[in-house]
Order: structure tokens, then C-alpha cells, then sequence
């Protein structure tokens, strides 16, 4: 079974009397496990896109499924649940709490999760992903102590935490030099392979595109391979 679905997929916005189509009629499935990346020029579409599939924003029309379940028409309720138990996301910028360690960090969507688990197995999952991203060293260590590179490491654990089925980055590498977004990047291709986490990058980043199982184009809001 695929791990997302979309058919007819579109999705409008009003600019004052203007409708203005920012998705027309998309149609992709996207397997677990795989790499891909969605690449277009401003406004083509897709930060719509990966909004929709990060259940953040609801198609006008069409039909999305993740893992089976339909998501289009749900309530923002229903969506948050969905988002915390089947997504994790990484930004460009980080978004990492300043006041927090490392280790808090990461820690953190476990806290806001409705459905908690024990102190130990918080423990063991947070440690357990920073030693995957090479920080276990710096458990106890702000972001304002860390170099670039290792607050996005610092990052990427934190969307693993939860077991999501599906990662989506937003230009993970666009504020990191070469050899720290390469590093970055066969650190996500790492993951993938060993945790048959789906990946789905947002790029316009060459050494992202290079390492791409697959690649998206998107433009005026329709897709191509």
C-alpha cells in the first residue's frame, strides 16, 4: 500500500475578488520509503503542496489519503492528531526552542503528544536519535552553542521522535555551507535506508537534487516527473 494519495487534487485562494489556483487537478502517490524531492520556481505551487500534504492546509477539491486514511475534510482537530502521530517536519531555519538543551528538544513533541509514553521510553528515544545524529555528546547543550549544522542534526532528530511514517523538509539546506549541507544530506539518505522513513524535500538546492531517488517538477501548480 502506498504511504500517500492524491487524485484531482486543487486548492484555491482569494485575492480580493481574484481566484487565484494554486494546485490544479494533482495526482501522485509517493511509497514508503522513498527520497524525493519537489522542485519549482516561486509560486508554482509547491510549499501548497507540501502544506496539504503535511496536513497544515485542506485541498479545495480532490481526495488525499496518508496510510489509507482519507484527510481532505477533516476538522483542525483531527488534523493536528494526524500531524502528530504520521508527520515530522524540518525547517530551514531550525525552529528550535532557544531556552531548551538539546535534549529537550527533541523531547518535546513526545510532551505535547496526546498519546504519552513513560519517562523511560522518552529517554531512550530521544538519546537513542541523537547518537544516530552524532550529538549525544551535546545532549545538555543549547542551540546558541551549536554550529548550524548541528542544530539542523538537532532538528532532524526531533521530527524522528514520534515514528512519524513521513518527513517533510522545507530547503533543509539552504542556510548551510556545502560540506555541512552534504553532511546533512547523506545523514537524511542514512536515516531513510535504515529507518524506512519517507522523506519529501522542498528544494532548490543542487546537492539535495544530486542525491534525489526521485524528483517532482512543479509548475503552475501541476506536476511532472
Amino acid at each position: 500500500m502506498s504511504l500517500l494519495e492524491l487524485k484531482g487534487v486543487t486548492k484555491d485562494y482569494l485575492l480580493g475578488t481574484n481566484v487565484i489556483q494554486a494546485l490544479k487537478g494533482v495526482n501522485l502517490t509517493i511509497d514508503r520509503g522513498e527520497f524525493t524531492v519537489v522542485v519549482g520556481p516561486s509560486g508554482s505551487g509547491k510549499t501548497t503542496l507540501l502544506n496539504i500534504i503535511g496536513c497544515l492546509d485542506q485541498p479545495t477539491s480532490g481526495e488525499y489519503k496518508i496510510e489509507g486514511e482519507p484527510v481532505s475534510h477533516r476538522d483542525f482537530d483531527d488534523l493536528a492528531e494526524l500531524r502528530n502521530h504520521k508527520v515530522g517536519f524540518i525547517f530551514q531555519n531550525f525552529n528550535l526552542l532557544p531556552i531548551l538543551s538539546c535534549y529537550e528538544n527533541v523531547e518535546f513533541p513526545l510532551l505535547i503528544n496526546p498519546r504519552p509514553i513513560t519517562a523511560a521510553e522518552r529517554k531512550d528515544r530521544v538519546m537513542t536519535l541523537l547518537k544516530d545524529v552524532g550529538l549525544d555528546e551535546h545532549a545538555n547543550h543549547r542551540p546558541d552553542e551549536l554550529s548550524g549544522g548541528q542544530r539542523q542534526r538537532v532538528a532532524i532528530a526531533r521530527a524522528l521522535v514520534t515514528h512519524p511514517a513521513l518527513v517533510l523538509a522545507d530547503e533543509p539546506t539552504a542556510n548551510l555551507d556545502t560540506v555541512t549541507a552534504l553532511s546533512i544530506i547523506d545523514l537524511m539518505l542514512k536515516l531513510n535506508q535504515e529507518l524506512s522513513t519517507t522523506f519529501l524535500f522542498s528544494t532548490h538546492d543542487d546537492r539535495v537534487l544530486n542525491r534525489a531517488r526521485r524528483i517532482l517538477h512543479i509548475t503552475d501548480g501541476r506536476i511532472d516527473e
